[in-house]
């Protein structure tokens, strides 16, 4: 009789299901918590970079005017181009940096940011860093192709 008790409470596995159970939330509620912030992130990543895009044609804009009426070439006005890039990030509530390349045909925007998780919170991950990139290149005397 004691022999049979010990035997049925050593293969007794009533409540085993409920730890699998448990295990595999624990896990489907990881799997979504991904899915959620990494679809996040990437959307975050989206809008910097049209921002930092938009923010490159809104410097590239800002030809010398002195070169251009002279006809000797357009390029960018690197004080007027940085300003008017820095603008546009400040109203699209944006931070970031602005370069003009040395043959002033060429503005670069890089917009920086987070993007706050909402479950990755819950195993210590805060933030996750957002980086968006935009170019804008002067082109002179160049048509488009026809269906543009």
């Amino acid at each position: 009789m004691i022999l049979r008790r010990i035997l049925r409470t050593r293969c007794d596995d009533r409540g085993g299901v409920t730890v699998f159970v448990a295990v595999c939330v624990f896990a489907l509620i990881g799997i979504i918590g991904l899915a959620v912030d990494g679809g996040s992130k990437m959307r975050e990543t989206e809008r910097a970079d049209y921002i930092a895009g938009e923010a490159a044609r809104a410097g590239g804009q800002a030809i010398d005017p002195a070169d251009a009426i002279s006809g000797t070439a357009i390029d960018v006005d690197p004080q007027a181009a940085s300003a008017a890039a820095q603008s546009y990030l400040r109203s699209a509530g944006a931070t970031g940096t602005v370069s003009v390349s040395g043959d002033g045909k060429t503005l670069t925007v890089t917009v920086t940011g987070s993007y706050a998780t909402k479950f990755l919170s819950a195993v210590g991950i805060g933030s996750l860093p957002v980086t968006g990139h935009g170019t804008a290149t002067l082109l002179h005397g160049v048509t488009a192709p026809e269906g543009n």
